[in-house]
């Protein structure tokens, strides 16, 4: 079983690293008409970088998931291949803080044998998490870039503390879930027909009501207090069963929204913007427009790589937030199909792990871990596409950034350690079960 899995994993992964590699000469192909001169490089770098985490996987994890390393590495490279159309300064960055994620990936499986073990580190993690979230706010750390106050400077470095913030929020969520389920299943009031737990036990609730608020308010970042409230809600509605939690958590954060609206203009903004982009172009509402127009231009099957209008590469943060407009436009219709169904593959490996997970912590935390990554790029493509208001956060392992990269690279490893240890566990069960049956 275990080297089944890992052969699947090395067959995936080689054919990703075709696909990388043919998507980054008909990029080149189609922006200067030749084939890049630094191939063979990159070919060996993707490789390289594909096979070390691979091999660590083979020696660390052997039993996990052998489909979530190769479509990770699948979004990460064409993105990567993105970028570098875009901007090759850029570009040289993203594949630095590539290399820095595989190792961030291979540290965290040598580090973290088990992920039962994380759990009795929950209330630190907890206020380093809180911690990271209000890191921006210290006014001579904190920085404010394009009009979102979420980034952190340390000399030359800047990173986004918030991306590390919701990994640790995870882990403390799942624990303090798994010691307080009962408590918090057991209904002794009743308010608007609704069966909740008495008040003393909503102290969480009002705490990830509240944070969610602040960031919205103090940071101008809808994007991630969003994403930790919705952690915080379906972790909460998983461990309980109840569907009052969610509708009680629900009402609580459209309540802090619609206050938010009327009482903050950056929010207003970003609200008035997605309901009528085309009340302002050429302001506030040209990152939209100019993406519905990327879109509507890539038709099925797309202008081709490196085709691209100018419009659209000029797109405010296009490499970031907007790009999967780009996509869109140079894939058409069915690369974007693809990217979507690559996440999709991605968020049902996750859950597979958390519903054959027999630990409750275990399956909680693989159930946040992949409530992040899926919820983030669902808020992220769907303020692309008017779904839903821009948010400001990334494409995970597609959009350009150290910070978020780093984070989902060590959020697939804790993916992958949670299958290993499940698929173990199921092994030694089957074992002990053998030599019983051949006594009866």
């Amino acid at each position: 079983m275990r080297s089944r899995r890992r052969n699947a994993e090395l067959g995936l992964l080689l054919m990703v690293a075709v696909v990388v590699v043919a998507a980054y000469v008909l990029a080149s192909l189609g922006r200067l008409a030749e084939i890049p001169a630094n191939i063979v490089p990159f070919l060996l770098v993707i490789l390289g970088l594909l096979l070390v985490a691979h091999v660590a996987t083979r020696r660390l994890a052997p039993l996990a998931d052998p489909v979530l390393l190769p479509i990770a590495g699948l979004l990460n490279g064409l993105g990567y291949v993105f970028i570098a159309r875009l901007d090759e300064d850029l570009a040289g960055l993203q594949a630095t803080w590539t290399l820095v994620g595989v190792g961030a990936f291979v540290a965290t499986l040598a580090v973290v044998r088990r992920a039962r073990s994380l759990e009795q580190y929950r209330y630190t993690l907890m206020l380093v998490g809180i911690g990271l979230l209000v890191l921006p706010l210290v006014p001579v750390l904190g920085q404010e870039i394009n009009g979102a106050r979420i980034w952190v400077a340390l000399g030359p470095v800047n990173f986004q503390p918030g991306e590390f913030a919701k990994i640790a929020l995870a882990v403390f969520f799942a624990g303090y879930l798994v010691e307080k389920r009962e408590v918090l299943g057991m209904s002794s009031r009743r308010f608007l027909g609704m069966s909740v737990p008495e008040a003393r036990h909503l102290g969480p609730i009002a705490l990830a009501w509240g944070a969610s608020l602040l960031v919205m308010v103090a940071e101008k970042d809808l994007g991630s207090s969003l994403l930790f409230f919705t952690l915080f809600v379906v972790l909460l509605w998983v461990s309980t069963e109840r569907p009052s939690s969610l509708a009680m958590s629900l009402g609580m954060f459209a309540g802090g929204a619609a206050l938010a609206y009327s009482r903050f203009a950056h929010v207003r903004q970003r609200v008035d913007v997605w309901l009528d982009p085309w009340a302002d172009p050429f302001g506030d509402g040209f990152q939209v427009t100019q993406s519905a127009f990327a879109l509507a231009d890539g038709g099925l099957t797309g202008t081709g790589l490196g085709t691209a209008s100018p419009n659209t590469e000029n797109i405010p943060a296009v490499e970031t937030d907007f790009i999967f407009a780009i996509i869109g436009e140079e894939l058409g219709l069915l690369g974007t199909t693809a990217i979507l169904i690559s996440f999709m593959l991605l968020i049902g490996g996750g859950l597979r792990i958390a519903i054959t997970a027999d630990r409750p912590f275990d399956k909680l935390l693989a159930t946040g871990l992949t409530t992040l990554l899926g919820f983030q790029a669902f808020i992220i493509i769907a303020g692309v596409i008017r779904v839903l208001p821009l948010t400001g956060v990334t494409l995970p392992f597609v959009s350009y950034g150290g910070s978020s990269l780093l984070a989902n690279w060590v959020l697939l490893a804790l993916l992958l350690r949670i299958s290993h240890d499940n698929a173990e566990r199921r092994l030694e069960k089957q074992a002990a079960r053998v030599p019983q049956a051949a006594l009866a």
